[in-house]
């Protein structure tokens, strides 16, 4: 099994046009994922890669084709209208990639969707992935991933590919990789992600990356702590970064003790989380925490 995305997945690429949507489109389809409309306004009927239709609107790509899940690659002042049009249309599943969402927008859109049957991955995130089902939603390098028994969730794009090298480099395979987002609000947090990992029975064991600000990992800890039964190793990055300053990420900044490195590593420590001491310890980290539990 998996989480979020495979096999069932119809996917729809809001700016499928554009420069962005079109070379990360095709990367998601030469992967195997079955992409099946775009959309973008006023280019309704053309058709992207000699065999997916393109639309004007979502409502008529998803009556059109029973699309379930959407990815956009809409500019910012754009973005929170692209996840509203999408969310109205019918979806179960919205990816935002789009980074520089204004804060604004992202509560707006939180407050939208707070009610209605769907789940929101981002703004500014990789999307996810499901090796086995050979299903890619997002930028993420296919390559680098293999089907197995761990799930992995991050707020880093670029650690979730670091973390997917070293596991895969191991013989440690994936079943679902979710990149949360760094934005200092996302649509999806680490602890549904975990609970979902909690529930799927082939995810045997969970990396986590988090990073500075926010407490986001503070939350995951106590879900970890007294609801989550399959072991979980840790990362926090960020450990030298400076109070106050933006290291990356918009919500990669230190504004309290509870947003610093130290605090959100020892709360997972006290979780029972194995902490993961380094980015390059991320693979024998994990690979000796299975060895202990005999996996």
């Amino acid at each position: 099994m998996s989480i979020l995305v495979g096999e069932n997945t119809r996917l729809i690429v809001q700016g499928i046009t554009g420069q962005e949507g079109s070379f990360h489109a095709r990367a998601c389809k030469a992967y195997g994922t079955n992409l099946v409309a775009g959309v973008t306004p006023g280019r309704g009927g053309q058709v992207f890669d000699e065999t997916v239709p393109v639309f004007d609107s979502m409502d008529e790509a998803v009556s059109k084709t029973g699309a379930n899940t959407s990815l956009i690659f809409v500019p910012p002042p754009f973005a929170a209208e692209a996840i509203i049009e999408a969310v109205l249309s019918g979806v179960e599943l919205v990816i935002c990639i789009t980074e520089g969402v204004p804060v604004m927008d992202t509560v707006r859109v939180v407050r939208f969707i707070e009610h209605r049957p769907v789940t929101l991955i981002g703004p500014n995130c990789p999307g996810l992935i499901t090796p086995a089902a050979r299903c890619k939603v997002g930028i993420m390098p296919g390559a680098i991933h293999m089907p197995g028994r761990m799930g992995l969730v991050s707020r880093s794009g670029t650690l979730t590919y670091e973390a997917v090298g070293q596991l895969t480099t191991l013989g440690i395979g994936q079943t679902t990789c979710v990149g949360v987002g760094g934005d200092p609000l996302v649509g999806t947090g680490f602890v549904d992600i975990l609970r979902r990992f909690q529930n799927d029975p082939e995810t045997e064991m969970v990396t986590l990356i988090g990073e500075i600000g926010g407490t986001m990992e503070q939350e995951a800890a106590e879900f970890i702590r007294t609801e989550m039964t399959k072991p979980v190793a840790a990362l926090i990055a960020g450990a030298t970064a400076p109070q106050g300053k933006r290291m990356g990420h918009a919500g990669a900044v230190i504004t309290g003790e509870a947003a610093t490195a130290s605090a959100k590593t020892e709360a997972l420590r006290q979780a029972g989380t194995r902490i993961i001491p380094s980015p390059a310890h991320i693979g024998v980290t994990v690979q000796a925490m299975m060895d202990e539990a005999g996996r």
